[in-house]
């Protein structure tokens, strides 16, 4: 089985209610039913979240979360209320935090592509489709698609893989026109991703998005948007399809793990093992360079 390594303990903050701990962020409820996110500095790998943090990685996705919010707010409205923790959270919390309003959570993961890799290339490989979607033959890993397409997933639990799922599939269990809305937004808010990030030098190879439903129906930006963490980042100048890009994310872990030198043996289903500090300060040197590359300034972690 895989999961939590070592289940974290939560915060006890006083009017507050402690909801659910996840991958990364625990989740709390204020007493007039707003959302509190942290962002911790777990880090996850082949569905195990791993006994060693990264530290400052909470604070990073979560301020680059919120510099993405700001300049998607013409296309679809987010669930952002405030990033100042409530009254008696621990100052730890500061930077990392995030009230946010209470959604009725559509259980799709919306997944944009516009290049093949990850679970995509191994699907493309079995039958040149992914999600259904019909792809040309001679794609490699790492080439751009013809155009971007939209590839959902289920949601899983912890240690659970997600599973990718056709349009069908979710226009069969939220209805055409909703399944048409997610995949229209999902697009859109990917193109505008896509060219921002063009601008900066970085290919955003595919990205996933969560979406609620607000009071009046209409879809509504949740979780996280655009980070490492929930996005596949290349240097645009490195880009060399026919192999492996390198990448703005915590594929330097995840290449440490199926090394010799960590002695895992991931068939095994034993748990990973701690991550030397070597490790842990190249990974999150990785996500300080695409804040830096992105934002153009300084996380100051």
């Amino acid at each position: 089985m895989s999961g939590f390594v070592e289940r974290p303990g939560h915060v006890e903050v006083e009017g507050l209610t402690h909801l659910h701990t996840g991958k990364v962020r625990d989740l709390y409820a204020t007493a007039g039913g707003d959302l509190v996110m942290v962002a911790s500095d777990r880090v996850s790998a082949y569905d195990w979240v791993l006994p060693t943090e990264i530290p400052g990685k909470g604070r990073l996705l979560t301020q680059l979360s919120l510099w993405w919010f700001e300049r998607l707010r013409d296309l679809v409205p987010d669930h952002v209320l405030s990033d100042t923790p409530p009254p008696g959270a621990p100052a730890d919390w500061a930077g990392r935090t995030l009230v946010c309003r209470n959604l009725d959570m559509v259980p799709v993961e919306c997944v944009a592509r516009g290049y093949l890799a990850g679970s995509g290339l191994a699907e493309y490989r079995v039958d040149r489709t992914v999600c259904g979607v019909p792809l040309p033959e001679g794609l490699t890993d790492g080439s751009e698609l013809p155009e971007p397409i939209f590839t959902p997933a289920t949601k899983a639990a912890v240690g659970d893989h997600d599973e990718n799922v056709s349009f069908a599939v979710v226009a069969e269990r939220l209805g055409e026109k909703r399944a048409a809305e997610l995949r229209d937004l999902t697009l859109a808010l990917y193109a505008r991703g896509r060219e921002i990030a063009r601008e900066r030098g970085v290919i955003l190879a595919d990205t996933k998005f969560e979406f609620g439903r607000g009071a009046d129906g209409g879809l509504v930006l949740a979780d996280e948007v655009f980070t490492p963490d929930s996005s596949r980042y290349w240097p645009a100048d490195e880009w060399a399809p026919g192999g492996p890009q390198p990448s703005f994310d915590k594929q330097i872990l995840r290449d440490w793990l199926t090394s010799p030198a960590s002695g895992w043996d991931r068939a095994a289903d034993t748990p990973p093992p701690e991550l030397p500090s070597d490790v842990v300060e190249r990974t999150i040197e990785r996500y300080r360079e695409i804040h830096r590359r992105l934002t153009g300034g300084d996380s100051g972690l």
